[in-house]
């Protein structure tokens, strides 16, 4: 591993607990036992890490998303693996990027503000093409509105970060998302 790649890890890890406003470079020169001036080397900039964090977050998510693809055929199955990542983000006791940035939207930097919009629309825009795909084979009720569908299954999954980020209790004991999906479905599975 590069010093570089060690600043971002740590960086990131830091954005998603204590946030942008909050975390220094000092924190992250005692986090990785190094000089501040040496993080400057690498990032003269905290607002340029910043987007090198979400550039290489956003680099990993879209692999995930064309994996998980991959991975299932079904678009329950997919939905489900979709949660799954913001289950282990709060597993991990740290919230999804993308929520943490949009939480201190104001306080962004434009060029932040703007990454934090696009990477939402990344979330919403697979959504959509899973949940227009799961109507067209039947899997999910065809009367349902993908764009509406997308954004409630974001907002839940979000949503649920940031109670459950609150409480400090169990993300997936807690989601609902269950529920969610059971409404979507063409037809119940049987038992």
């Amino acid at each position: 591993m590069s010093t570089r790649s060690d600043l971002l890890t740590s960086a990131e890890i830091l954005l998603r607990t204590k946030g942008y406003a909050a975390f220094s470079y000092a924190d992250l020169a005692t986090e990785i036992g190094i000089k501040k001036a040496s993080i400057h080397h690498h990032f003269p900039t905290k607002e340029g890490m910043a987007i090198a964090i979400v550039e290489s977050y956003l680099f990993r998510f879209k692999n995930q998303l064309e994996q998980i693809n991959a991975d299932n055929a079904g678009v329950i199955d997919r939905l489900e693996a979709f949660a799954l990542m913001f289950a282990q983000s709060s597993t991990e006791g740290m919230l999804p990027l993308c929520g943490a940035l949009a939480a201190e939207l104001l306080a962004l930097p434009d060029s932040l503000q703007a990454l934090t919009r696009d990477f939402f629309e990344i979330h919403l825009e697979w959504l959509q093409a899973n949940i227009a795909s799961g109507q067209s084979v039947g899997e999910l009720k065809a009367e349902l509105n993908a764009v509406h569908v997308a954004r409630l299954i974001l907002n839940a999954l979000e949503g649920n970060s940031f109670v459950s980020w609150a409480l400090s209790d169990a993300y997936a004991q807690s989601s609902g998302f269950d529920i969610l999906l059971e409404g979507l479905r063409a037809t119940p599975p049987h038992h």
